[in-house]
């Protein structure tokens, strides 16, 4: 085993991220006297203190990112009005729709003449909603500073719009004072919608080679590490060894400790206070840091939500205190869909461990619909275990894949039946289970879905082998393959003698790695879910020692895989809500959701009885999915226990990036943090200006028709009683009402926990 040591807390999904709290403020520009070279002074003192901060995070803020706090996205249907972004930006049809019938309404009060010299400008400055970089034009990525009226103008293209279009300006904001302080003064009026960095502003950030390179796709640093985010999904578990859901319809986690402890997580991420199961007083567990033995395993039935059965894998001690895995059935309780019935617990399968390392672990149901079981050689080092070691010999069931139906009894009576097709059936000298061998410790595998188009990849199980003292690799089960241990390790010899006279058929690794990128390789799974297209395809994995995160990708033309490194926690990739910048070193398991998001778990001491494991969450910072497509309705269960909500542990890099900036040199973290460093891009050139005659603007609209404008703009509609525009929405203009500038008051989140005062121990060496 991979020393599986998890945590599990309540899960949270991005699509529920509260917003801040909007609170309607009025945008007063100050009286006093103008300047040239900021906008600061228009303001009162209460923002320029917002604004001050918004200048120190200029810089780590300006990424993709829509008004709604989320990544852009590929519209499904073509866009009529702002088609420039079509391909990818932050509006849906509805939007665009919406947009255009804001633009009609203003072009009503414009004549002939100022459709031809003023309709580019105002159809520019309004599908700015429908920019990669809304967040950054309307200042939407600092909950501390307003959110403007009008989107960041660079300075040019603001002074032409100026001096030909004034007039235009008290149809696009509603707010009186802006209206008379800012038509006659151009200086003034550019000041207000200038924005700290240049590169971001319209037109600007259109042609920005360095911020349009390669849009929408993984971004990727210097070094081709890719950048993803995390969010917090459950905190304080005791090494959290899997998560599993029962594919059920529900949504659930089912997540598991390494003492035998499995929490129910629902989908709006509270923990269900009383456990799914509890069998702590059987398992073997222990304190150890790095002792592999304990729950290891769990799969529900494929026709679980029929016949409520599911599997666990675990290690225990006999009467005659011999050390053995267990692989049983058990069934829900009757009365408690969140309860397991420990009495109906059936043994299927025992096997006597000679030591107590490499106890494999992992359970799963192929796309076959039989159950896939993978142990480890037995222990100890080099698989000393006869004249070839358990894992070459197919008489024994230890070093292998097995595979077996759990559906029916084998005339024996053996409490399970053979699949007939098993490779290994007419051989009288191999055990019928063995599906394929020459394994050493397999932790984690998983089975592919397949694209979700083209179903290509589907029913593919992917497997982390951990390595003796050289080689970590990444395998692809195949029917009756021969994987090699002890022969061979990764891509080489182990055992000489063995390796020589090895088969020319075994099954090689897609990917090995050696000691300089990891010591313990922790099995990942391919991405097949819905909100992170980016990422479809890529295998994703990890190493427990050292905390690193690595995908893999195929060339469809040679069949051979690409290695990507993963880097978590930039701040300007992953300055969203909720996504966070640090992670728990030991990588445990990793797990997807009944959707098909990915997680991973992991813990800061690999202590069985450690609470310190976490559950996580992968972003793609660069790409979601159109809004609307991923969302599913999940069946209600009733509960009986009581829901503990989810209380996030980890800073959020938003929360970092307002933290004020420490007098002393910050501690170094126990949590390790992999960061990316972000790359400065070149300044786009300015627009230069052409004079042309102001055309004239009907008189504004009021009352009713002013309201029914407004209403075709379709804003959403806050929760607050409070009147005020959504986030996701910029002002529409307001003629004859005064109209309000947006501020956001303060969010409390809750204060990190501080890290753990044990010292982590060094981790006992495997007996390899």
């Amino acid at each position: 085993m991979n020393e599986p040591y998890y945590e599990v807390v309540g899960g949270f999904y991005t699509s529920d991220l509260k917003k801040p709290t909007l609170k309607e403020v009025t945008f007063r520009p100050c009286t006093g006297r103008s300047s040239s070279s900021s906008w600061v002074s228009f303001f009162c003192p209460r923002a320029f203190l917002c604004l001050s901060l918004l200048c120190l995070m200029g810089g780590l803020l300006g990424h993709p990112q829509c008004l709604d706090y989320g990544p852009p996205f590929q519209p499904p249907f073509h866009l009529e009005f702002c088609s420039a972004y079509e391909n990818f930006g932050c509006c849906d049809q509805e939007r665009d729709n919406s947009i255009a019938a804001k633009y009609w309404d203003i072009m009503d009060y414009i004549d002939s003449r100022g459709h031809k010299l003023c309709g580019t400008y105002i159809k520019d400055i309004l599908c700015q909603e429908c920019s990669p970089y809304a967040a950054h034009l309307y200042d939407a990525e600092n909950p501390r500073t307003p959110l403007r009226n009008l989107p960041g103008l660079c300075f040019d293209y603001c002074s032409e719009f100026h001096f030909n279009c004034r007039s235009a300006i008290s149809l696009l904001t509603g707010d009186k004072r802006l209206q008379e302080c800012c038509e006659t003064n151009k200086t003034r009026f550019c000041n207000l919608l200038h924005l700290h960095d240049e590169d971001y502003c319209f037109p600007n950030v259109l042609k920005n080679t360095a911020l349009n390179r390669k849009l929408g796709s993984v971004v990727e640093d210097r070094t081709g590490c890719l950048q993803l985010c995390l969010t917090e999904v459950a905190n304080g578990l005791r090494n959290p060894v899997l998560m599993v859901h029962a594919n059920d319809r529900t949504h659930r986690m089912f997540v598991a400790e390494q003492v035998g402890v499995i929490w129910v997580y629902l989908p709006d991420g509270s923990r269900l206070e009383e456990p799914f199961l509890d069998i702590k007083s059987i398992v073997l567990a222990t304190p150890w840091v790095g002792d592999e033995r304990g729950f290891l395993g769990m799969a529900f039935h494929p026709r679980y939500k029929h016949n409520g059965k599911f599997y666990i894998y675990y290690s225990y001690m006999d009467k005659n205190r011999v050390e053995k895995i267990r692989i049983s059935e058990l069934k829900v309780s009757a009365s408690d869909v969140n309860k397991a019935d420990p009495l109906s617990e059936r043994n299927l399968l025992e096997l006597e461990e000679p030591a107590a390392n490499h106890n494999g672990g992992q359970l799963l149901f192929g796309v076959d619909g039989y159950m896939y079981l993978f142990t480890g050689d037995g222990g100890k080092a080099g698989d000393p275990f006869g004249k070839f070691g358990n894992a070459q010999n197919k008489s024994a069931l230890l070093g292998k894949v097995l595979r077996i139906d759990v559906d029916g009894k084998s005339p024996d009576g053996m409490p399970y039946r053979i699949p007939p097709d098993n490779p290994f059936v007419p051989d009288p000298q191999a055990c019928p289970e063995v599906y394929a061998y020459g394994v050493r410790n397999m932790w984690r595998c998983a089975v592919d879905r397949g694209d979700p188009v083209t179903k290509k990849g589907r029913g593919r199980i992917f497997c982390g082998d951990v390595g003796q003292n050289r080689f970590e690799e990444i395998d692809i089960i195949v029917k009756g393959g021969n994987y090699g241990w002890r022969a061979k390790e990764g891509f080489e010899c182990y055992d000489t003698k063995l390796c020589h006279n090895s088969s020319l058929d075994d099954i090689f690794p897609i990917f090995a790695y050696g000691r300089n990128v990891g010591k313990s390789v922790t099995g990942g799974y391919v991405y097949r879910g819905c909100e992170s297209p980016n990422l479809n395809g890529l295998y994703i994995f990890g190493d427990f020692m050292n905390g690193r995160l690595m995908a893999l990708q195929e060339d469809e033309k040679t069949n051979k895989w690409k290695k990507q490194d993963i880097c978590i926690g930039s701040r300007k990739a992953c300055a969203f809500p909720g996504m966070i910048s640090s992670y728990s070193k030991f990588i445990i398991s990793f797990a997807e959701d009944e959707a098909g998001e990915l997680y991973f778990m992991s813990t800061s001491y690999p202590s069985a009885y450690a609470p310190h494991g976490s559950l996580y969450k992968f972003i793609d910072p660069a790409r979601r999915a159109p809004p609307g497509k991923c969302k599913y309705k999940p069946v209600p269960v009733k509960t009986k226990s009581k829901r503990i909500p989810f209380v996030p542990r980890a800073k959020t890099v938003l929360e970092l990036l307002n933290e004020p900036s420490p007098t002393k040199p910050p501690k170094k973290s126990s949590t390790p943090t992999a960061s990316i460093p972000t790359v400065s891009s070149k300044k786009a050139k300015k627009t230069p200006s052409t004079e042309i005659k102001v055309p004239t603007v009907k008189p504004a609209p009021s009352g009713k028709k002013r309201q029914k404008i407004k209403a075709e703009a379709k804003p959403h509609k806050p929760k607050q009683k409070v009147a005020h525009i959504s986030r996701t929405t910029p002002a529409p203009p307001l003629l004859k009402k005064k109209s309000s500038h947006l501020t956001r008051t303060k969010k409390l989140l809750p204060k990190k926990a501080a890290p753990a005062k044990e010292k982590l121990e060094k981790r006992r060496k495997d007996s390899r």
